[in-house]
């Protein structure tokens, strides 16, 4: 395969300055959101001791989610040999160090005491998948960082495809640790489920193929860049795949409760009369973010579109937030199984579905990671080259990379 050149983004247009001080006024926002419920403390959020993960929550599990899919590109490049991905691997590399230190500046602000984050990185207890999921994220920036050297660097090419190995590897074992955070909360019935590991290894293929898609299209139009339409069908359908195994995975973990006797009212729950929590299933996770998708990429008329591609990739991120609440919120709303077989009920309100009303902060803190994420990617793409001149279909560019 013929060298690829690379190029930084000129970022000299109006448009460009307006897009980062736009973005940096979602970040002053979150800021702001987090200075606030420090200040003043959690009791102007929605959250309460029932609900102690939020709206920040849904956000950050997604941007983390997301980020270890972001690298999906550079994987099947480097891993499997692909050629057709090869020039995207540096944007993927970028993009995935960028979704996860946005979705860590949202859990570390939302902690109520940021500075407590020294005592979880110097005290470890290794009975905890907290704990192991510190060192899954510092090495995760540690090792798409060493993977991004290995192709910037030309002396260091020969060490891309053992670098984007170790990379493809830790990515899996990232998102595992991360389903398990909820799939060892035994005492919670919504989360006690092996089922959820790999679950949100598929989620993160497909929300990370869709943010970089998105980013992908952006960036090129946006910098005038010719964008192959061979290339963007072949995304578009590795992207469909994708939805189609979360759907799957998404029916076996349902169906695997609905076989459980003491699962049948959570289902009940989550499926038909817990209120927002089956509307977000329904309507928006599985219809909006797993059925639109499907017919737009795999539709004989609409899946070369770019407009529909589009759609499909910005669909499957709007199901994948609602996806996330589900999990997350939803979990946390159903009432604890204290005493099986027995009705409860205290003063505590134990038995009864919590409330939870999302705030003005916890939405401005979560978009806030969202902002960093995407400015991030901006000023790399402005600082180092990591975006080729040009992915038009056919040969790429034979100048030297």
């Amino acid at each position: 395969m013929a060298s690829v050149q690379y190029r930084e983004i000129e970022g000299r247009s109006v448009g460009f300055y307006g897009l980062l001080s736009g973005l940096a006024l979602v970040i002053a926002g979150g800021l702001a959101a987090a200075w606030a419920m420090e200040h003043h403390g959690h009791v102007i959020t929605g959250m309460s001791n029932r609900i102690v993960w939020g709206t920040p929550h849904v956000f950050a599990v997604f941007l983390i989610v997301a980020a270890s899919g972001a690298l999906n590109v550079a994987s099947v490049a480097s891993v499997f040999g692909r050629e057709l991905y090869k020039p995207l691997s540096r944007l993927s590399g970028l993009l995935a160090v960028a979704l996860l230190a946005g979705g860590l500046a949202v859990l570390v602000l939302d902690l109520g005491r940021p500075d407590r984050l020294i005592v979880a990185m110097t005290h470890y207890n290794f009975k905890s998948i907290f704990a192991w999921n510190i060192f899954l994220y510092t090495g995760f920036f540690a090792v798409v960082a060493l993977y991004l050297w290995t192709q910037l660097e030309r002396r260091m090419n020969g060490y891309t495809r053992p670098a984007g190995m170790l990379a493809f590897l830790w990515r899996l074992v990232l998102t595992t640790g991360t389903g398990s955070i909820f799939g060892f909360l035994v005492a919670r019935q919504p989360y006690d489920s092996a089922l959820l590991a790999p679950l949100f290894i598929v989620m993160s293929f497909s929300f990370g193929m869709a943010v970089f898609l998105l980013v992908l299209m952006a960036a090129c139009h946006w910098s005038g860049r010719v964008l192959g339409d061979a290339l963007l069908e072949r995304l578009g359908r590795l992207l469909g795949v994708f939805v189609a195994a979360v759907l799957y995975f998404v029916a076996v973990h349902h169906l695997t409760n609905l076989y459980i006797a003491r699962q049948t009212d959570l289902e009940r729950f989550l499926l038909w009369d817990g209120g927002i929590y089956p509307l977000l299933f329904w309507v928006v996770q599985i219809l909006i973010g797993g059925v639109v998708p499907l017919v737009l990429l795999f539709s004989g008329r609409t899946s070369r579109a770019r407009g529909a591609l589009a759609a499909a990739a910005a669909c499957v991120v709007a199901g994948g937030f609602a996806q996330v609440y589900v999990i997350i919120i939803g979990g946390q709303a159903y009432p604890q199984l204290i005493f099986p077989g027995k009705e409860m009920s205290s003063s505590f309100l134990d038995g009864v579905v919590a409330g939870y009303v999302p705030s003005l902060p916890e939405v401005a803190l979560g978009l806030g990671g969202v902002g960093l994420a995407l400015a991030l990617t901006v000023l790399g793409l402005k600082v180092l080259p990591f975006l080729p001149r040009s992915l038009a279909d056919g040969k790429p560019d034979s100048a030297t990379a």
